[in-house]
């Protein structure tokens, strides 16, 4: 098998490959495969009801950058810069600083904060990283992954599989990827690396998840709004769910 593409510096700055999917880019990170995802095709609360595993304590949302830009423009200025660093901080968030690294940075924050991180491998080249990356300061660890040579094949790979013409980083990327992530606590974060840090959301009530009518009001509420008033363009929505994720009419 041939080695992946490597990243193009284009305007100073490191560029991957667009990323499409996250199954191969999960394989390449050797995450768990107890991590599960699943597209939301509907968010009626019939629909997820009958067809979606609970709980879900995590979303990945991706949006046509006019849909992201209208959702998101007004709130973005109003987030603080993040500071904090160390295991007691309540996420663990890392600036993006890699064009079209989106989708990895989203990934990484799932896994890095879904159930304290417990679908990362231990040993593996992904829990080396976070054990370094938590310990350092923001602009220290967004260093420690611009420069990571483990997360840039991991990521090339994964995105330059299933195209019948070779992509480039300089292909025009249109989409944003974000996480919501619902902790134990039942805090609720967004979590995106093009921001100027974490998002807390709110508070969810015990035995509500991220596909409750709460859950969603609080996460992808605001896109899909936007989209359906505007008509945009494009989004979807990907459920993630863990090791004690039940199927629909399970007992």
């Amino acid at each position: 098998m041939s080695p992946p593409p490597p990243a193009e510096v284009i305007d100073g700055c490191k560029t991957f490959i667009p990323l499409d999917v996250l199954d191969h880019l999960c394989k390449n990170l050797s995450i768990s495969q107890d991590l599960a995802f699943h597209d939301i095709l509907s968010t009626s609360a019939e629909f997820v009801r009958e067809w979606y595993p609970r709980p879900c304590n995590a979303l990945i949302l991706l949006a046509h950058t006019p849909i992201y830009n209208a959702a998101r423009s007004a709130i973005e200025p109003t987030i603080p810069r993040y500071e904090g660093s160390g295991p007691d901080e309540p996420v663990i968030w890392m600036k993006q600083t890699i064009g079209h690294a989106c989708g990895l940075m989203a990934l990484l924050h799932v896994v890095f904060n879904l159930e304290g991180g417990r679908y990362v491998t231990p040993g593996s080249g992904l829990d080396i990283f976070l054990k370094q990356a938590i310990q350092l300061e923001p602009t220290e660890r967004a260093q420690l992954l611009y420069d990571s040579e483990f997360l840039e094949k991991a990521h090339m790979d994964a995105a330059s599989r299933g195209s019948s013409t070779a992509p480039s980083p300089r292909d025009e990327n249109h989409h944003h990827f974000l996480a919501f992530v619902r902790k134990k606590d039942g805090q609720v974060w967004e979590l995106n690396g093009g921001m100027n840090g974490p998002l807390l959301r709110g508070t969810l009530s015990q035995g509500e998840d991220l596909l409750s009518e709460e859950g969603l009001k609080i996460t992808a509420q605001e896109f899909l709004g936007v989209a359906e008033k505007n008509g945009f363009g494009e989004m979807s929505i990907v459920a993630v769910t863990g090791a004690d994720a039940v199927a629909p009419g399970s007992s």
